[in-house]
């Protein structure tokens, strides 16, 4: 069942004196199923953040339609109330997690959302110790946010969105400033929470390696669907992919450039031990032949 579906969706940024108005999304359609993991790629400008910011009813679409939990968030009738309801079942993480914490001690800024909310203490209490659990940080439940690592703070940020108990969660290139162990901390918490918490993701990211671990890609060029597809489906056309300015990931480039030169290899394979597996079978295929032959 979508959970989550566009269609037709424009939206363009007003201009001004000096700049003209310009297009970010154009006609864009398409439908999430509950519980599910889907990546948006697309090079920079191509519309990605601009989608979050209408699914997240931050922004306001000039056409098209947003059904969100069955809610149609762009019909003439829809009330403020509706929309206070709708943004209680999705949240968002950015970029940068300091720029969502706001408290000067781990466990107050995770029941910084449920106070807003107006819960009973009893119930803020409950939501955000299953919340740190959730992301692995009870152990900081006490310390000071600045004093832990990006990798930590974009957890606590995270926790803070499961605490209010959206049941999606859009992450907006929430990688993009962490180093590689702090990228695999949120990426194990991300894949945790769709996997064993049933929640819906919708993951924004320029890493390639990432998108891949999702259950559908959706790619945007110029603010329209570039393709739409699994990753095996997506990153399986590689050159479509170059030309629109986006990688592939390193494995699937590898065999590439494997099967250029006539070994007769899949493509989108992304894992590394599973690309040399093909690799060596491929080589030792193409020997074996060549002896044959002789």
């Amino acid at each position: 069942m979508a959970i989550l579906s566009v269609k037709n969706l424009s939206y363009t940024y007003p201009g001004d004196d000096i700049t003209p108005p310009v297009p970010a999304l154009r006609n864009v359609s398409f439908s999430i199923e509950e519980g599910s993991f889907t990546a948006v790629l697309g090079h920079n400008g191509s519309g990605k953040s601009t989608l979050a910011k209408l699914l997240s009813m931050i922004y306001t679409p000039e056409s098209g339609q947003i059904v969100l939990c069955g809610r149609d968030m762009t019909a003439p009738d829809v009330t403020e109330a509706d929309i206070l309801a709708a943004r209680r079942e999705i949240g968002m993480v950015f970029q940068n997690p300091d720029n969502q914490i706001v408290a000067t001690v781990v466990e107050e800024d995770v029941a910084f959302g449920c106070e807003n909310l107006g819960l009973p203490p009893a119930e803020i209490r409950k939501r955000v110790d299953d919340a740190l659990a959730a992301v692995g940080m009870t152990a900081y439940a006490r310390h000071a946010p600045h004093k832990l690592s990006g990798g930590q703070k974009q957890r606590v940020a995270i926790a803070g969105t499961i605490a209010m108990r959206r049941r999606i969660i859009i992450f907006d290139e929430s990688t993009a400033m962490l180093d590689p162990m702090g990228r695999r901390e949120v990426m194990d918490v991300i894949l945790r929470l769709n996997r064993e918490e049933g929640i819906t993701v919708l993951m924004i990211t320029h890493y390639m390696n990432e998108a891949a671990m999702a259950d559908r890609i959706l790619v945007l060029d110029h603010g329209g669907v570039l393709c739409d597809g699994t990753p095996q489906a997506v990153f399986g056309d590689p050159e479509r992919l170059w030309a629109a300015g986006l990688d592939v990931p390193q494995t699937t480039e590898l065999l590439y450039r494997f099967r250029g030169l006539g070994y007769d290899v899949p493509i989108a394979v992304f894992d590394a031990d599973e690309c040399a597996d093909v690799i060596a079978a491929a080589i030792a295929k193409k020997s074996k032949k060549a002896k044959e032959v002789r």
